[in-house]
């Protein structure tokens, strides 16, 4: 059963397949008197993987829980496959895979996929069809009789993907779906999402890592205050924030003090003990060089590059990612 042909068995409203898998239109939510969500709209179309960056309270855990329905906005709207966002319809075309493990650790690996897959409602035939797409997909067949508190952390984690797509999701919400895994657990997941992408579904991909980013998301969407504050492709992103410019990174030996001092007054940003400055010519760095030199700056390092995603994302929010 391929992703298209999977269907709800509730008796619900089914999706709307010519719809597009998620629109948000002008989401807005307080909480008090902090806003959460300040006008956010967006589209994911079939198949491709959107990235969701922003510092931590920048919004995005507001937005992700919008669209699974379980915050409701004060205004705007969420629609998936043009079903309202918390209807039945909307989470049967809906998965949502947590950053937390949420797993049954006395039971069997086959056995936590068929109690997901009854909570959703899967007919006999459709979830034993069900739980040996996820096995293979997660690539956990030799492990299905396994308990799961005896897997690695990186099994416990490609299961608990396997969990939240048993009933076959055509949009797929990942919160983090690497987070605590090793670089061989790391590139399998990789392998596990681009084989979603290549069946069609639609992906929204959250993650602090700015390498994920720009390796599995073909639109990024950078979320800061509530606010979508840039969106589209990565050399996009590039290209509309710093045009045809460069990045020079320096280290130098001396007094913090006084190279933050410096650096400050040279316009640039003084970013784990390196500074970093934005040149439009490469006939720039010897006069910048010329000034560390006349300020009794030691040069120990300095690297051009052109600037990449998280130049982008330091540059609009004046934050780290994980800040």
């Amino acid at each position: 059963m391929t992703l298209s042909e999977s269907v709800t068995e509730s008796g619900s409203s089914p999706a709307n397949g010519n719809a597009l898998p998620l629109r948000v239109d002008s989401l807005a939510k307080r909480f008090g008197q902090t806003v959460a969500l300040d006008g956010v709209s967006l589209e994911v179309r079939a198949g491709e993987c959107v990235g969701f960056l922003g510092p931590n309270g920048a919004g995005k855990s507001t937005l992700i829980r919008s669209i699974v329905g379980r915050v409701r906005p004060d205004s705007g709207s969420v629609e998936v496959f043009g079903l309202p966002a918390g209807s039945t319809g909307a989470r049967m075309a809906l998965g949502w895979i947590p950053q937390e493990i949420a797993l049954y650790p006395r039971i069997t690996v086959r056995e936590n996929l068929v109690c997901f897959g009854r909570y959703f409602g899967l007919s006999r035939a459709r979830l034993n069809e069900s739980v040996a797409w996820c096995l293979n997909w997660a690539a956990l067949e030799d492990k299905s009789s396994e308990l799961c508190k005896n897997l690695s952390g990186g099994m416990k984690r490609r299961l608990n993907m396997a969990a939240g797509l048993i009933h076959r999701p055509r949009i797929v919400l990942m919160d983090e779906p690497t987070v605590g895994v090793d670089p061989q657990s790391r590139n399998r997941i990789f392998e596990m999402i681009e084989s979603l992408r290549s069946e069609g579904a639609a992906i929204v991909y959250t993650t602090h890592y700015m390498e994920e980013a720009e390796r599995l998301c073909d639109r990024i969407a950078i979320i800061d205050h509530g606010k979508v504050i840039a969106h589209g492709a990565k050399e996009s992103l590039v290209r509309d924030v710093f045009g045809q410019r460069s990045q020079v990174l320096a280290r130098f030996s001396g007094v913090p003090s006084g190279i933050a001092a410096w650096t400050e007054a040279r316009g640039g940003r003084l970013v784990d003990s390196t500074a970093e400055f934005t040149i439009e010519q490469s006939s720039q760095i010897g006069p910048l060089l010329d000034s560390a030199t006349s300020a009794r700056l030691v040069l120990e390092d300095v690297l051009i590059r052109r600037p990449n995603l998280e130049s982008v994302f330091l540059h609009l929010t004046g934050r780290e990612l994980r800040d």
